[in-house]
């Protein structure tokens, strides 16, 4: 905070008081919560997704989005399948995935493959999520160029 001191003179300009001055310099505050705002602004898309994949692109318009977090299965284009974060085999994916949905079987899924990956090989993992019991699994995908998104 700037507080500062008023000269004030008296009669005759020998005897000087001084009285505080009571004003709050905001300038260097606003300051320091715009950098906060940019520095925010900057590193929150980098903290969305950890692995990186070519996602295809699609027509098909977004899913709703509710307040819980959806669980990702994601394959890049090495084939290599992550469940959130985590490396996994194929024989391990549907274990760890009822193991983090506590066998919630309306939790929902998004798969995330590269563009690289063959078609049987989605739907190898589509299949096993689907056979474990899921019902609520949605494939990821990015949207068309030049496409304008619907909304609901």
């Amino acid at each position: 905070m700037a507080g500062g001191v008023v000269q004030q003179s008296g009669r005759g300009g020998r005897r000087r008081s001084y009285r505080p001055l009571a004003e709050i310099n905001v300038t260097p505050l606003v300051d320091v919560m715009l950098v906060l705002l940019i520095v925010f602004m900057v590193t929150a898309p980098l903290l969305t997704t950890g692995i990186h994949v070519d996602l295809p692109k699609s027509a098909a318009g977004p899913l709703s989005q509710a307040d819980d977090k959806p669980l990702e299965i994601t394959v890049d284009g090495k084939h290599q399948i992550y469940l959130q974060e985590t490396p996994v085999t194929m024989d391990q994916l549907v274990p760890r995935l009822n193991a983090i949905a506590n066998a919630n079987h309306e939790a929902k899924i998004y798969i995330r493959g590269d563009r690289a990956n063959s078609w049987g090989d989605m739907m190898e993992i589509l299949g096993a999520v689907g056979g474990a019991g899921y019902t609520k699994v949605g494939l990821v995908s990015n949207p068309l160029d030049g496409q304008v998104q619907r909304k609901k």
